[in-house]
């Protein structure tokens, strides 16, 4: 199996400790002396020693530089952002010219949480070993504990190989609303669609002629650019995702259920659950001082003092790039702010 780490994203989300020339994925969380990428790495390492990243030319020195192992040609490095669909192109390209066209890939998301490392292999070998056995592109959906309404859900059909219990692909749905999203928690036939999905090169590009020929062509420019007309060529590809231009296409699909914890931190409230709390259940960084303060999310990044009085429920970001107050409950929105603001600049 070969392993590919998507280290792309713009850090909007987590603004002001993540920005668009540090993501989140380059961000240690809960004291963890490892990055969530550097993490990432050391799973894709247990499950192979073949593993690639794709990044993005405006933080791939940060990227280099928290993954010394890896070798010149081991770096996939995007021009400009482009979507996943361009730098999953990109990668099968790369790994075309070096592998087996028929060895399983496994895609995976530089920054997802994760604790369960043996539970994270075994979901992948599954996976791998699905993929090669029939020929299809294969999924790892994540099982629901929560009604959520911020993640796309994978309807699961028939049990295909009841062995590794894994399963055809009914359909993909979109964020649901809250009272749909509890109808597809109870009934037990959803998966949150992750983003995780494995495939060979033959597979993909079978996939892409079929469902997706925009694909296929950018496949093509790619594979038989000069040198010297490839960022060019990078940069005139569609912004766009895997699923919407692929995967949510492709009739056939599988899905293996995840045996692995996992958390998105797609937000601050999502982060204040990955992180440890005092006895009031606040998580503090750096030099901070509460009073009467209740279930709060305050990092200081700086030397001079944040001081926190009266404020439950609140996230407080003090870093050399920005300040931020929130409610924590409405910390979805910090992307929003955080676009807004990088227009202004």
């Amino acid at each position: 199996m070969i392993a590919v780490i998507i280290a792309g994203g713009s850090g909007t989300r987590l603004w002001p400790l993540s920005t668009p020339l540090y993501p989140k994925h380059l961000l240690k969380i809960n004291g963890d002396s490892n990055s969530l990428l550097q993490n990432t790495y050391r799973r894709a390492r247990r499950l192979t020693d073949k593993v690639y990243v794709v990044s993005e030319a405006s933080h791939i020195q940060h990227v280099k530089a928290q993954l010394p192992d890896l070798g010149h040609e081991d770096f996939i490095v995007e021009p400009a952002r482009r979507g996943t669909a361009s730098c999953i192109v990109a990668a099968l390209v790369h790994i075309a010219g070096k592998h087996d066209a028929k060895e399983p890939i496994a895609f995976l998301a530089a920054d997802h949480y994760i604790r369960d490392n043996e539970g994270f292999v075994n979901s992948f070998s599954i996976a791998g070993n699905a993929s090669q056995k029939y020929g299809r592109v294969v999924l790892v959906g994540i099982g629901p504990d929560y009604p959520a309404t911020g993640f796309g859900y994978i309807q699961k059909a028939s049990l295909l190989d009841a062995a590794s219990y894994v399963h055809n692909v009914n359909s993909f749905k979109e964020k649901p609303d809250y009272e749909t999203a509890k109808i597809y928690l109870k009934s037990g036939n959803y998966l949150w669609n992750a983003g995780y999905f494995v495939g060979s090169v033959a597979t993909f590009q079978k996939a892409m002629k079929t469902y997706a020929s925009e694909l296929a062509s950018s496949y093509h420019a790619l594979e038989t650019a000069a040198e010297k007309d490839y960022e060019k060529i990078y940069l005139g590809f569609e912004n766009v995702s895997i699923d919407y231009a692929l995967i949510e296409k492709v009739k056939g699909l599988l899905v293996v259920p995840a045996t692995f914890d996992w958390m998105d931190l797609g937000s601050f409230a999502d982060m204040y659950k990955a992180v440890e709390h005092d006895e009031k259940g606040n998580h503090v960084h750096g030099i901070v001082e509460l009073e009467e303060v209740e279930s709060a999310f305050i990092q200081n990044h700086e030397d001079k003092p944040v001081a926190v009085i009266g404020l439950d429920n609140v996230v407080v970001i003090n870093t050399p790039d920005g300040i931020l107050v929130a409610r924590k409950d409405l910390s979805q929105k910090v992307g929003d702010v955080s676009k807004r603001l990088g227009n202004k600049t």
